[in-house]
């Protein structure tokens, strides 16, 4: 996939595409980073990509609502809305098969400003939520480097203002991150990162392919290459020993600190709750550079997270699954569940190969709640006909499978000491398929050959 041919990977590229094809909201009246902005663009969800020209406080605009439309994410990708999940897997495999290794520049977009006096306020870093514990960062794409190994490793996360110079954040627990810094942390080393603000799909949805697909092994950039279609140019960074994105519209950089935890919270996750305030990890901003006229990207959590998150992990996990279970036709997160409750479609021909690729998926995906099979007649981008499926196919004392005591999604209120119950559901009709469950068809007609009146 070519992208960069197309002038489809810097922001400056998508708002002139966006604007061509009347996809773009322009909002020229100065708003407040203070929530304002944040509930003018909720407004918008899931429809037209917002840009806000005037953020009080800041000499830059902000765009908001890339990831909310999946119309638009596959516009960028030149395919439709089904077709999506399975160009990304494609894309994952052609990394997997041959990775192309990145250029690293001295100078490029991103350090066009290297800014003297660092203030993170003078960023238009939006307070999102009501109940937020302040403003956050919420779609800068993070890079670290294996403490041992130096391999690249590419993530996103909350980071909320403390001050001019300084952050907390959340590190997941079972993260490449995590791990590099315990590492760190042990040796009493600060772990160095820059923090990429304003990137372009391909370089987010990098961030987000699960470890099943990219192990810690593995340089992620080389995702980034691929889907874009030319290597990806790295900057060296002006005060840490970690590159950033050449093309990047902010670049932060900082480190880590070691035996420093600093309070953190609360804040209004793709739960759809509140995470609570908390001791967290604490960095310290040691440089900031930007494009001459750059333009920050937020994003709203819920829809955009979801769909961020949903698509290049789905996609990984396909890769993973269906590699173990042949029969597997595609996977969906449910909408609104991301990253909980995914759906398997499966062509079966083989009794019991539902539970393989149920225990599959729960392999290939750490944070995964619920996993649903289904059958091949069945539209698993449709909620209603999945739960159609459930309530139809499935023996609740035999096809239910639950595994407790699993290791949990800490930001989910349901988790007690990490730990929650996972379960398999089991949705498809039993071999050999008997008559009872052939499904209710009408006659498919072409209405191009009737007169009909009143449509």
């Amino acid at each position: 996939m070519d992208l960069d041919a197309r002038n489809l990977t810097d922001l400056q590229g998508y708002i002139d595409f966006l604007e061509a094809e009347n996809l773009l909201v322009r909002v020229k009246t100065e708003v407040d980073p203070v929530l304002e902005l944040a509930g003018i663009a909720k407004r918008f969800e899931g429809g037209k990509v917002v840009l806000f020209e005037k953020v009080k406080g800041s000499d830059y605009p902000v765009l908001i609502g890339l990831y909310w439309n999946l119309d638009i994410v596959a516009k960028i990708f030149a395919c439709d809305r089904a077709q999506l999940p399975f160009v990304l897997t494609d894309e994952i495999r052609g990394w997997q098969k041959a990775p192309v290794a990145p250029v690293i520049l001295e100078r490029g977009p991103a350090n066009e400003v290297i800014e003297t006096d660092i203030d993170l306020y003078a960023l238009p870093i939006p307070h999102h939520a009501t109940g937020d514990g302040g403003r956050y960062l919420t779609s800068s794409v993070v890079i670290a480097k294996d403490p041992d190994t130096g391999v690249r490793n590419l993530s996103v996360h909350r980071m909320m203002v403390t001050g001019r110079n300084r952050f907390t954040l959340l590190l997941e627990e079972l993260g490449h991150v995590m791990d590099y810094f315990k590492r760190a942390e042990a040796r009493g080393e600060a772990l160095e990162i820059t923090i990429n603000n304003g990137v372009d799909y391909p370089v987010l949805m990098a961030g987000a392919v699960p470890a099943s697909a990219a192990p810690i092994g593995e340089d992620e950039l080389g995702i980034v290459s691929q889907m874009r279609g030319v290597p990806v140019e790295l900057i060296e960074a002006q005060t840490v020993s970690v590159e950033a994105i050449a093309n990047a519209q902010f670049v932060i950089e900082g480190r880590i600190l070691p035996n420093v935890r600093e309070a953190e919270g609360p804040y209004a996750e793709v739960t759809g709750y509140y995470a609570e305030r908390d001791q967290r990890w604490a960095l310290e901003v040691t440089a900031v550079t930007r494009r001459k006229n750059p333009v920050f990207n937020s994003i709203l959590s819920g829809i955009e997270v979801g769909n961020a998150y949903g698509l290049i992990a789905g996609a990984g996990a396909f890769d993973k699954i269906h590699s173990i279970v042949p029969e597997v036709t595609a996977v969906h997160f449910s909408d609104g569940s991301v990253p909980y409750h995914l759906v398997v479609r499966m062509n079966k021909v083989h009794e019991g190969s539902q539970r393989n690729a149920i225990m599959a998926a729960f392999v290939s995906l750490a944070f995964v709640k619920t996993v649903t099979v289904v059958d091949e007649d069945v539209d698993i981008y449709n909620p209603a006909d999945v739960d159609w499926a459930v309530q139809t196919r499935c023996r609740y004392e035999t096809d239910l499978l639950l595994i407790p005591e699993a290791i949990g999604h800490r930001l989910n209120p349901m988790v007690e000491n990490d730990k929650w119950t996972r379960l398999g559901i089991d949705a498809t009709v039993p071999l050999p398929r008997p008559e009872k469950f052939v499904r209710a068809a009408m006659e498919d007609v072409d209405l191009s050959q009737y007169e009909i009146s009143g449509e």
